[in-house]
């Protein structure tokens, strides 16, 4: 009968700590700090490739390259300390607020002053080009005004004054570049129409009748929904339904500072100043990450081509993450378009040869008489020894430490059905005795082993209880072994006293039967 192989017991692996969304989003690694001597009050990701990236802070822009996160562009000509930072669409142009009130439109690459606008009477928070209408901004002021200006023209088309406090949010709708998403200090977010020049929406986020400030506002893509964050409290509204308030969520501990959605809007990036960002699965709203920063956060930005996440901090830290994209899709849609048309054949002059022959190869001949030849499995090292009775030395082999402790215990398991343990254990000196210790010490609290454990240790004591006290460290070591063995229990009795407590409290809060 032929020999067979120590049966290495295959446990369950634990539940794995992080879903596949989890698992995404942790990717964004290598964090790249750059410190600022003022807090960052925004960030902006172009659209146009490669995808710069505007950081406000104190009074300059500054346009960062996000493979090398180095300084491109600075914009330093600010009356005042400088407000959101917007890049247009086509990567040429930017324009940002300061607290004087102006509105200042700069060329990218010369960073000359286009434009400049100059009716808010108060600080301006918010600058941003319309996406569908790139000649079109529209800028957010204290003054509690908002306006849509025509760049060309350096004039206002048309001024809302519906909110009565500071306006500190908003953008215009990506579906019509005639609907315009406010929120502001007196608790509101409102949607108004450039045709009429009248607010046509009210959202309140009035908690039990107090007022609580919109820090940020978002819309999606879609149009037919909008989030918003006032303080904690995180509030999606359809617009459908006429600005109904649908859900309201509350995961952060201090207020929400920055939205951000991902390139297709399945996914709802939120920061606050408990250091937090987390990342929201829009389906459910639930939070599939979380991402924690050294500082308060005051803005958040993800990239389009989503491998980059900034984030400005109250201190002047910029933090930016950056992940490792796979194969780009349009790479692997050439190369299957390639494939499909058989463009592979054509790289080498005789692929088409090449081609066919393997073709032919892969045919078998009807006369051909294939022998196929079974390969030996070769046994490992404490197989080996075990198949040649040599116990001892079987062991000593499981025990370095490149070898995992399931194969350890396997073979000690195996030793015990052969009646061998005490064989492989006997005339053990203190050097060949330590390894074998240290395993045990090691492993004792290990569910997996713990009963094996017991048993090979008091198979040892009753072997080298006349030697005990010849040799401090083996003497140490069982010292250990005693230790962990009356901790063990000591922690066994705790969790069966815990559970003895919650099975009366679950019987006594059950409901009595009718």
């Amino acid at each position: 009968m032929d020999y067979q192989p120590v049966v290495v017991q295959a446990y369950p692996r634990p539940s794995t700590r992080h879903s596949p969304e989890s698992r995404y989003w942790r990717q964004f690694k290598y964090p790249v700090f750059v410190k600022e001597y003022a807090p960052i009050t925004s960030i902006h990701f172009t659209l146009a490739r490669p995808h710069r990236y505007a950081v406000t802070a104190a009074t300059r822009v500054q346009i960062y390259a996000p493979r090398t996160q180095k300084v491109t562009k600075t914009l330093s000509r600010f009356k005042d300390v400088a407000r959101s930072g917007n890049i247009r669409a086509d990567g040429k142009l930017v324009v940002a607020g300061d607290d004087s009130g102006l509105v200042q439109v700069f060329d990218i690459n010369s960073r000359a002053i286009l434009r400049t606008l100059d009716e808010h009477k108060q600080p301006v928070h918010v600058t941003k080009f319309s996406t569908l209408n790139p000649t079109q901004i529209l800028s957010c002021s204290d003054d509690t005004t908002y306006k849509i200006w025509d760049v060309p023209s350096q004039s206002v088309v048309t001024t809302f004054s519906s909110h009565t406090d500071y306006v500190r949010s908003g953008q215009v709708s990506q579906l019509n570049p005639q609907l315009v998403l406010t929120g502001s200090y007196d608790g509101t977010v409102r949607l108004s129409d450039l045709r009429s020049g009248q607010c046509e929406m009210v959202m309140e986020t009035h908690n039990h009748g107090e007022v609580v400030p919109v820090e940020q506002v978002l819309m999606f893509p879609s149009g037919t929904a909008v989030v918003s964050s006032a303080g904690p409290i995180l509030r999606i509204w359809d617009i459908v339904a006429g600005g109904r308030c649908v859900r309201a969520l509350s995961n952060h501990q201090k207020t929400m500072t920055s939205l951000a959605f991902n390139v297709n809007a399945s996914r709802l990036l939120t920061g606050g100043l408990d250091h937090m960002v987390k990342v929201y699965d829009v389906s459910s709203y639930k939070v599939i990450h979380t991402m924690r920063y050294p500082a308060p956060i005051l803005c958040l930005a993800l990239s389009p081509d989503e491998t980059h996440i900034a984030a400005g901090m109250s201190d002047g830290t910029l933090s930016v993450r950056r992940r490792q994209p796979k194969a780009r899709e349009d790479t692997s849609i050439t190369q299957s378009h390639d494939a499909s048309l058989g463009f592979g054949l054509l790289k080498v002059g005789d692929g088409l040869t090449k081609a066919k022959a393997k073709k032919d190869r892969a045919i078998p001949d009807p006369n051909e008489i294939n022998v196929e030849s079974q390969r030996t499995k070769r046994l490992k090292q404490h197989d080996k020894l075990l198949k040649s009775f040599k116990y001892s030395a079987a062991l000593d082999s499981v025990l370095k430490k490149q070898v995992p402790p399931t194969t350890a215990f396997a073979l000690i398991q195996e030793l015990i059905h052969r009646d061998g343990l005490r064989t492989a254990l006997a005339g053990r000196d203190d050097v060949l005795l330590e390894p074998v210790l240290r395993l045990l010490i090691k492993h004792v609290n290990d569910p997996r082993f713990g009963e094996l454990v017991c048993d090979v240790t008091s198979v040892m004591i009753e072997m080298y209880t006349p030697v005990v006290g010849q040799s401090p460290v083996v003497d140490s070591l069982f010292l250990r072994l005693s230790k962990k063995v009356t901790a063990e229990i000591r922690f066994q009795r705790d969790l069966l006293r815990t559970r003895g407590a919650l099975n009366m409290i679950f019987t006594g809060t059950a409901p009595s039967p009718s």
